[in-house]
C-alpha cells in the first residue's frame, strides 16, 4: 500500500507533516451507539465531543502523520473499518487510531492488515467507487469493535432521508470536527452535504444517521470536493454492499 497521490488544489488528502503519537493503551469497551445531542443547528461545524459515539472514529496514520479519517463498522470479525478508497492507495504500514486527540491514542493504535477497494477504483479510480474497507489486527486478544463499538454500514438508503452527522480529522488539527446536515443528491451515484471547514485530512469521514448507520463516507466527486464547505460521498448501492460483504467475510 502506498499513499495515493493527488493533483495540486484538491484539498481532502493531507500532506504528510510529522506529528507525535503517544499510545496510552486500551480502555474499557464502548457501549452501543449513544444518542448524540441534536441541539446544534444544521450546517455548523464544531469540535467533536469526546464520547462513546465518536470513539469509533479515528485517524489513519503512516510515517508518523495522520492523513485520512476512518471509522469502525460492524462485522463478525469485529475488526473492520471504513474509509475512502483514495486513502488506501498502496504500500507502507498504516495504523488506525480511534478516538485520536492531541497526539494521543486512548484506545490504542491498530495495524491495518488487509485493504479492500472495488474494481472500479482499481481499474480507473472511478469516483463512484471511492469507498473502501480495511481489516485491523487484534490487540491483546480483542478486536477494535470490542474496545470502541461500531456503527452499522447500510446501503440502499434514500439520499436526504435523514439528517446525518459527519465527523472527521482535518490534517491541520489534532482534534476532530463534526457537523450535522441533510445530504442532497449531486447525481444518481453521488451525494453532497453543506458543512464548512472540512479540509484536508477529512477524507473517509463517516456520514452517520441518528440510528447509528453509516450511509456515506467523505470522498467520491473530486475525492470529496474542491472546497472546504461542500463535501461529497458515493451513494452506497450494490457495489458498496458487495465490497462490504467481501471485507466482512475475511475477518477472523
Amino acid at each position: 500500500m502506498q499513499h495515493p497521490t493527488r493533483p495540486p488544489g484538491i484539498r481532502r488528502y493531507a500532506s504528510l507533516a510529522a506529528v507525535a503519537l503517544l499510545a496510552t493503551g486500551c480502555v474499557s469497551s464502548a457501549t452501543a451507539h449513544s444518542s448524540r445531542t441534536h441541539a446544534e443547528p444544521l450546517g455548523v461545524t464544531t469540535t467533536a465531543a469526546a464520547n462513546a459515539a465518536d470513539a469509533r472514529i479515528g485517524v489513519l496514520i503512516s510515517d508518523g502523520a495522520h492523513f485520512c479519517t476512518a471509522s469502525v463498522v460492524h462485522s463478525e470479525g469485529r475488526d473492520l473499518i471504513a474509509t475512502a478508497a483514495h486513502c488506501l492507495g498502496g504500500g507502507g504500514q498504516i495504523v488506525f487510531v480511534p478516538g485520536y486527540r492531541d497526539g494521543k491514542a486512548p484506545y490504542g493504535a491498530w495495524a491495518v492488515t488487509r485493504t479492500y477497494v472495488g474494481d472500479g477504483w482499481k481499474g480507473s479510480q472511478d469516483e463512484d467507487s471511492d469507498v473502501a474497507f480495511a481489516v485491523v489486527a487484534d490487540r491483546n486478544g480483542k478486536g477494535v469493535e470490542d474496545v470502541v463499538g461500531a456503527n452499522r454500514l447500510v446501503t440502499g438508503r434514500a439520499t436526504g432521508a435523514a439528517v446525518v452527522t459527519v465527523t472527521g480529522y482535518p490534517s491541520s488539527r489534532e482534534t476532530p470536527v463534526s457537523c450535522r446536515n441533510k445530504p442532497v443528491a449531486h447525481s444518481r451515484t453521488q451525494q453532497r452535504i453543506a458543512c464548512p471547514d472540512f479540509t484536508s485530512g477529512t477524507s473517509g469521514s463517516p456520514w452517520v444517521n441518528r440510528d447509528g448507520e453509516v450511509v456515506g463516507v467523505l470522498g467520491g466527486y473530486e475525492q470529496g470536493g474542491a472546497t472546504a464547505d461542500i463535501s461529497y460521498s458515493v451513494v452506497f448501492g450494490n457495489e458498496a454492499a458487495a465490497l462490504y460483504r467481501e471485507a466482512a467475510s475475511m475477518g477472523k
